[in-house]
């Protein structure tokens, strides 16, 4: 644990307020997040809620914590049925379909698996038993093999969203339905129709409602009252709100004592909806874009803010990640030098390492202060870029200090580097991995080949050694025209794609 266990803050839906982050336990944090339901691919929108709550999870792991991490998958739900109808298939064939693609998606960002991955249906019995406490209590009715919840019987209804009754029937999107004592009831369970799965429960064959299951799944794992619930901004209302009611109607207890939910993705400052046909899906960007590009991309914004998905930002994003794998590729080449002819260290080289160390530990700590800033990974980053341009400068700069004090400072810069990629996710791969990955991934997008480029370069090669310098010269324009940078060296020509 950091010695100020107080020092961190998350900004709080249900007080709309930055508050000192305290657990119920010390040492240790529930964290629960609405996962996706299992009946179509991950996109873009899934992979931000995915890699905002995993970098919460990884901080606060870095911090001392012992976190319990808790992500469901709906596996029974209106969409799921109807896919599975489309195509003449089970329910359970659709869900492990997509559970399985929204496993791969994952794995490939880098998201670490979470320590409890509950599916709905595996839940029955703690819905069923939700659903009879409440009707016990009052706060629900059945209705011809339908169970609702009653929002009139429950008064704090809305202060989550902190929305009105107007606001509240707009954002719902209330169907008109005879059966409900108010428009705003939400169903806790459903009477299923001809063909429909069903399971047995005291209100006759049916199947839970949506907002009953993660109520039910998060007090199985985390308790009746645990400290952070996560998601999507667009879950706050209905999900969210009903969540919080029917947990708190049945326990009187709260459900989570911090909120906390992401910001949409907007695709070139439009709206993402299928409508718009501008959804796309996590596989297809990776076929463009290295994982970690993707991973950057969402970072470099505050989670509560939107991010503008674009062409331009993610070539933006990898830019910078390119710039990390140069400082950390040059830091191993230095880290691979012999340092036995080294002279004895003079004392001007001992006072430079210790700046230069001393200057590593204070991006580190600033860095740890914007992630305990409400997991502020875009400021953040910048101290990220500040060592990566720190490091560049000192492997530039530094030419007469031994081989043996460079080799102590890289270290500690490896460090810090190592720090921030296993709070952010990045930086996870060999640099050499990273850029022949990256080089295949860049090539391929721009119609190139990688046998076209190596022709051109031993034709550069064969103009210097013949000291044809205007031939050289046009081979390098004509590469440089196609964003191909080449660095010559005593061992020869490498090149990489800006």
């Amino acid at each position: 644990m950091k010695e100020d266990n107080m020092s961190q803050k998350i900004f709080n839906t249900a007080t709309r307020k930055k508050e000192v982050f305290k657990p119920i336990k010390e040492g240790a944090v529930g964290i629960y997040v609405c996962g996706i339901t299992a009946y179509d691919v991950c996109h873009i929108g899934h992979a931000r809620a995915a890699v905002v709550f995993d970098v919460v999870v990884r901080h606060l792991r870095a911090s001392g914590y012992h976190v319990t991490y808790v992500k469901n998958f709906t596996d029974i739900d209106d969409k799921i049925i109807d896919r599975a109808n489309s195509e003449r298939v089970s329910i359970t064939e659709i869900s492990e379909r997509y559970i399985q693609a929204h496993n791969e998606d994952m794995a490939a960002l880098g998201v670490a698996t979470p320590t409890i991955v509950p599916k709905a249906t595996e839940h029955m019995k703690e819905m069923i038993d939700l659903i009879k406490s409440l009707e016990d209590k009052g706060y629900a009715y059945g209705v011809d093999g339908d169970v609702y919840f009653s929002i009139s019987n429950y008064k704090q209804y809305g202060g989550l969203s902190g929305r009105n009754l107007e606001e509240m029937l707009a954002g719902a999107r209330v169907d008109v339905n005879d059966k409900k004592k108010n428009p705003l009831d939400f169903a806790l369970w459903k009477n299923s129709k001809e063909g429909e799965p069903f399971w047995d429960s005291p209100w006759g064959k049916g199947r839970p409602g949506w907002h009953i299951e993660c109520s039910a799944m998060s007090r199985r794992y985390l308790g009746e009252t645990f400290d952070i619930h996560g998601g999507g901004e667009d879950l706050i209302f209905p999900h969210h709100e009903n969540e919080l009611a029917q947990s708190q109607a049945s326990t009187g207890k709260p459900l989570a004592n911090y909120w906390m939910h992401n910001g949409f993705v907007k695709i070139n400052s439009e709206k993402m909806s299928k409508s718009l046909g501008n959804i796309f899906p996590v596989k297809e960007i990776l076929k463009q874009y290295h994982p970690e590009v993707l991973r950057l991309f969402m970072l470099q914004s505050h989670y509560r803010s939107p991010v503008d998905y674009s062409d331009d930002s993610l070539v933006e994003a990898r830019a910078g990640l390119v710039r990390g794998y140069r400082a950390l590729q040059l830091m191993k080449e230095m880290q691979g030098k012999s340092a036995s002819d080294d002279k004895s260290m003079s004392s001007k080289s001992s006072e430079k390492i210790e700046n230069y160390v001393s200057k590593f530990k204070t991006l580190m700590n600033k860095f740890d202060e914007a992630m305990d800033d409400d997991f502020n990974t875009a400021q953040a980053l910048g101290h990220v870029f500040d060592m990566v341009r720190l490091t560049n400068n000192f492997i530039v700069e530094e030419k007469t200090m031994p081989a043996s004090g460079k080799a102590n400072v890289v270290a500690e810069a490896q460090k810090v580097f190592d720090h921030f990629g296993a709070v952010l996710g990045v930086f996870h791969s060999d640099p050499g991995h990273f850029f022949a990955s990256d080089k295949q991934t860049e090539l391929r997008k721009r119609g190139l080949k990688i046998e076209e480029i190596e022709k051109l370069i031993k034709r550069r090669q064969s103009a210097r050694e013949s000291k044809d310098w205007a031939n050289a010269d046009a081979i390098r324009k004509q590469l440089a025209e196609l964003h191909i940078v080449l660095k010559d060296s005593a061992d020869g020509t490498s090149w990489m794609i800006e």
